[in-house]
């Protein structure tokens, strides 16, 4: 059932992130646990957290620490839309958050999107307000797995170390 959402979720950085990593709207999982990324099989938090060798966040508060202590921005390219639960192909009268006010706030000086849906809604709505070309990585949801086992998909978030590290 498509039903109008809000983005809820405080964006995620400090005065040294240097990356910014969106996505395109936060999942039904994600907006009842009040986090990024929070669906039981999501992979991003196992993803980010082997590249830096780094222990697994489970809560909030650690998920939080952990994306400051990488350098790592966290938001999504969306404010709002119409979606049916976290189907991003079914997204309709999509408005964009103002990324490039972030940006202008921020030392972040590489802009990643996860999945096809927000490489395309960034390029669309974001890319020249921000001034950044985003850089399009494989979406981390349960739904990718059978396009990304878990090894190639570390594999292609690996660059964001190069911008981190």
């Amino acid at each position: 059932m498509i039903e109008t959402v809000e983005h809820t979720l405080k964006p995620i950085y400090d005065q040294y992130s240097k990356i910014l990593i969106l996505g395109t709207m936060p999942s039904p999982k994600s907006r009842e646990y009040g986090f990024y990324y929070s669906h039981p099989q999501n992979r991003f938090w196992r993803v980010v957290s082997d590249l830096y060798n780094q222990k697994l966040p489970v809560t909030n508060d650690e998920k939080t620490e952990f994306l400051l202590k990488n350098h790592i921005a966290l938001w999504d390219v969306l404010k709002s839309c119409r979606i049916d639960g976290a189907d991003d192909s079914s997204i309709q009268d999509p408005v964009a958050n103002d990324i490039g006010a972030l940006l202008k706030k921020t030392n972040i000086h590489a802009v990643f999107t996860t999945g096809t849906k927000a490489s395309a809604l960034y390029k669309r709505f974001c890319t020249k307000s921000a001034g950044i070309v985003a850089i399009p990585l494989p979406s981390t949801s349960p739904a990718n797995c059978r396009h990304f086992n878990y090894e190639k998909l570390k594999e292609a978030y690996r660059v964001i170390l190069e911008y981190t590290v």
